[in-house]
């Protein structure tokens, strides 16, 4: 009978009005700053009613500019992009040769070993005949010889001359790559709602290419860049960052909201050196590699010019998102 009778029973909630202002306004209050939260950040700034997908980007790059140098072991010479733009084809990035240390007329022979605590010999039974350091030039012959009057090394098979790499130039040889210019080509794809665009816009044409320049002001549009504008908006000067080399990103944010009409979605360039520049942490600074030039002499003797190239490398970092309201 007692399960019965709470069945039949109804019950309600019992309102208590409190005639209060401070805890009607406090009420009223939250009420207003969930409201608020939900219309306002949730809607509005994070947009959180819209599905967003991530960039998918492919990008190519020209390089233009010819400079010059006269210098020992080359003479005069003239540098177009074949020879600075190395390799011509990156995945994203591109590398500007601006300072070298050359050595040229090497052959396969046998030289003196540059000198150091584990090179430098008094006589033949200081060396080892086959032996190779990882840190030095070419395989030991067994015979200790003089490197200068006062100094002897042991005898290596290798390139030689060896290289010696201290003689770095105290200001960028090809100083003059400050101006040369890139044209980037950048086209990015939101795959879930497919939707496509390319950094150069459909107003853009080919007379304008052939005059434009990027610049924040006058040609945000324009996809063509020079180098020291690029390296000036990482706030470096690119004298500098150019005797030693170094890395440069430029960062294309593609981050649309298609609730505007789609030509409001664009590039957006920001400039920033990548690499370690830490005054306190300068071991191994810079950026650079070897690379060589191969020949034959009339006497069919195989022969090389070693440079040790010394750049910025440019890297191409695409990144950022799209909110379309419906989905495409």
């Amino acid at each position: 009978m007692a399960c019965l009778s709470s069945l039949l029973e109804y019950g309600t909630a019992k309102v208590i009005v409190i005639r209060s202002r401070v805890v009607g306004s406090v009420f009223r209050l939250i009420q207003f700053l969930i409201i608020l939260y939900v219309i306002g950040y949730v809607c509005v700034v994070q947009k959180s009613y819209q599905v967003n997908d991530s960039v998918i980007s492919t990008v190519t790059t020209k390089v233009k500019g010819t400079g010059f140098t006269n210098i020992s072991g080359l003479g005069a010479h003239v540098w177009d992009v074949a020879d600075y733009n190395i390799p011509p084809e990156g995945e994203s990035s591109f590398f500007v040769l601006t300072n070298m240390i050359i050595t040229p007329n090497q052959m396969q022979s046998s030289c003196p070993e540059l000198p150091d605590q584990s090179t430098i010999c008094m006589s033949d039974c200081d060396c080892t005949e086959g032996s190779s350091d990882v840190r030095g030039n070419g395989i030991q012959t067994g015979l200790c010889v003089n490197y200068s009057e006062t100094v002897k090394t042991c005898e290596v098979l290798s390139w030689c001359p060896l290289e010696i790499d201290t003689d770095l130039p105290e200001n960028p040889l090809l100083a003059g790559a400050e101006n040369f210019t890139v044209l980037i080509k950048n086209t990015v794809t939101y795959p879930k709602f497919n939707f496509h665009k390319r950094n150069i816009l459909p107003d853009v044409n080919s007379s304008y290419l052939k005059q434009c320049e990027f610049n924040r002001i006058t040609d945000p549009h324009c996809p063509i860049f020079r180098l020291k504008d690029m390296v000036a908006e990482a706030e470096e000067d690119f004298q500098t960052m150019a005797t030693r080399g170094g890395v440069l990103g430029i960062l294309i944010d593609w981050s649309c909201d298609l609730d505007f009409p789609e030509h409001y979605c664009g590039p957006k360039y920001s400039f920033r050196r990548m690499d370690n520049k830490n005054p306190e942490n300068n071991v191994a600074p810079g950026y650079n590699f070897r690379f060589a030039k191969y020949y034959k002499t009339t006497d069919d003797v195989e022969t090389r010019t070693l440079i040790k190239a010394y750049g910025i490398r440019f890297d191409v970092i695409v990144f950022g998102t799209v909110r379309p309201h419906k989905q495409y």
